[in-house]
């Protein structure tokens, strides 16, 4: 047996050398392994032509340079659809019905060349989508149903500035930009910019008055707050961006909080229905509030309004009175304290004033309820106000404000029974510009913001609406509603970078509004 086995060992070597060899053969005739293709497409090793697809194909050779989708089954191209095929150089996507494309739908393919979304359903497209395709030679957007709004205003830029061969394309809206060639368009057409004011802080108490001022390089805010019988001082919070509790000055029944800044020194007047008015002192060694002095409550009786002001270096404040037996009154700076300067209306149940100092003729503007707003003007001989005439179209008004736009100077009334009015200077009177419907209004404010100015206008019935000024017009439209109940007064704080409107409300919460620049081509 042992002889046997091994006689029989070298020819099974043989038969399995020959085995070997036969296989080599056959390995060696055996054609290539076809590369992976979707059903839906017709593949070679470095191209795809897909028809009816329902999605991009992804199990397609990474060595594709060269893909086509004809009437596929799906309208979004989703982002980063192509980014398994980082060697594509030519992508033909024309003659479907894309409507959406992702922002980042062609990211990763750095080597195209060629990219066609001819005759599809696009109205717009994301803004920079190409910026991926560094070296893109051909683009091909005809047959699309662009519609030329902000949205593409980028694309215009794009086109003026690429050296992408790109065929004509056209837009199909808006109706004024109808078949005129998107390369044509002139940007200045394209007004994008717009803004908003938005909700950014609720301080949750209600309040009348609200003032802003500087202090030792710091922003604050003084509020009267008869709810909590105080006087309330705001720290802005520069890390924060929020305004933060800082101090309380007692006053059972305030009803305006007015800050000055007189040599350095911090003194906050403190307008009360009851129990006297006062003027309150910074003291910086003991940081707090302490009593300066009282106001003569004789002579200020209802104090309705506050307005504090410079004429020739010396500082004064206004106090307006609203009761039948009070007088409107001027208080100025001497040294130490504020002292009683002139009586300037009696008996007129006044609400408002304002300061005006144009063409270098300071003036004070006392609003009533009783009657037609009265103008003074400062006298420097006598170093007092002169009454130098009515404001004659309204008969009567809660507040006063003023602005200039351009050359012309302006009066804004508003009036709680009728509408409220914006009158312009004319040299020798006021004209009427403009009538607002403002049932129930106390309280409104013009202000400029960034070049571009507003006026809020309250109401005890209805939202309050802020109004634009367009300047071709020379009149206010209107621009935005905000749900402010009751409002008091209209403050606006620009604080750093962010440029604020707070709308104190006698029935509910004070509310802060930012407002924000808005692009709509980004």
């Amino acid at each position: 047996m042992a002889g046997l086995r091994a006689r029989r060992g070298p020819g099974l070597l043989a038969l399995s050398a020959i085995g070997f060899c036969l296989m080599l053969q056959v390995s060696a005739k055996r054609p290539p392994k076809a590369p992976p293709c979707p059903p839906s497409c017709s593949c070679t090793r470095d191209t795809a032509f897909c028809v009816d697809s329902k999605a991009v194909p992804r199990n397609l050779p990474s060595e594709v340079i060269s893909l086509t989708l004809v009437n596929a089954a799906f309208s979004e191209i989703q982002d980063g659809a192509f980014s398994h095929l980082p060697l594509l150089q030519f992508l033909l996507l024309n003659s479907n019905k894309f409507t959406l494309i992702g922002d980042n739908a062609f990211t990763g393919l750095s080597h195209l060349q060629y990219l066609s979304l001819a005759n599809n359903n696009l109205q717009t497209l994301p803004r920079d989508i190409f910026r991926p395709l560094d070296i893109l030679n051909d683009l091909d957007l005809r047959g699309n149903s662009l519609n030329c709004d902000c949205k593409v205003k980028w694309l215009v830029e794009w086109l003026a500035h690429t050296n992408t061969t790109v065929a004509p394309i056209y837009c199909a809206s808006p109706p004024r930009f109808q078949e005129h060639k998107v390369q044509d368009l002139p940007l200045r057409e394209f007004d994008c910019i717009t803004t908003d004011f938005v909700l950014y802080q609720t301080l949750p108490f209600p309040a009348v008055s609200a003032e802003p001022f500087l202090y030792s390089s710091d922003l604050y805010l003084a509020l009267a707050q008869p709810g909590v019988s105080a006087c309330t001082v705001l720290k802005w919070d520069y890390v924060e961006r929020q305004l933060r509790d800082y101090d309380r000055i007692p006053a059972p029944s305030a009803v305006h909080c007015k800050p000055m800044v007189v040599d350095s020194q911090l003194y906050v007047v403190v307008a009360q229905l009851f129990g006297g008015s006062y003027i309150y002192h910074w003291d910086p060694n003991t940081t707090r509030f302490t009593k300066l002095q009282d106001i003569d409550p004789q002579r200020v009786r209802k104090p309705n309004d506050l307005e504090s002001f410079r004429i020739d270096g010396d500082w004064y404040f206004a106090v307006a009175d609203s009761s039948k037996a009070g007088a409107t009154s001027l208080y100025r700076w001497h040294q130490n304290g504020f002292y009683s300067h002139q009586a300037l209306h009696a008996w007129h149940r006044d609400t408002d004033l304002e300061f005006v100092d144009g063409e270098g003729k300071p003036r004070l503007i006392v609003s009533s309820s009783s009657q037609a707003p009265v103008i003074y003007q400062w006298s420097r001989t006598q170093k007092q106000f002169v009454a130098q005439g009515e404001v004659t179209q309204v008969p009567d008004a809660q507040a006063v404000k003023h602005f200039r736009a351009g050359r012309d100077s302006y009066l804004c009334l508003s009036r709680y029974i009728g509408d409220s009015k914006i009158l312009r200077w004319e040299g020798t009177r006021f004209s009427e510009v403009q009538a607002l419907p403002s049932r129930g209004s106390l309280a409104l404010q013009p202000f400029l913001v960034g070049g571009r100015r507003y006026l809020a206008l309250g109401s005890d019935f209805s939202f309050t609406q802020i109004y634009q000024w367009d300047e071709g017009r020379q009149k206010f439209v209107r621009f935005q509603e905000l749900a402010v109940q009751a409002p008091r007064a209209f403050c606006y704080v620009p604080a750093g970078d962010a440029q604020l409107l707070l709308a104190p409300s006698f029935k509910g919460q004070t509310l802060v509004y930012r407002h924000v620049v808005v692009d709509l081509s980004a």
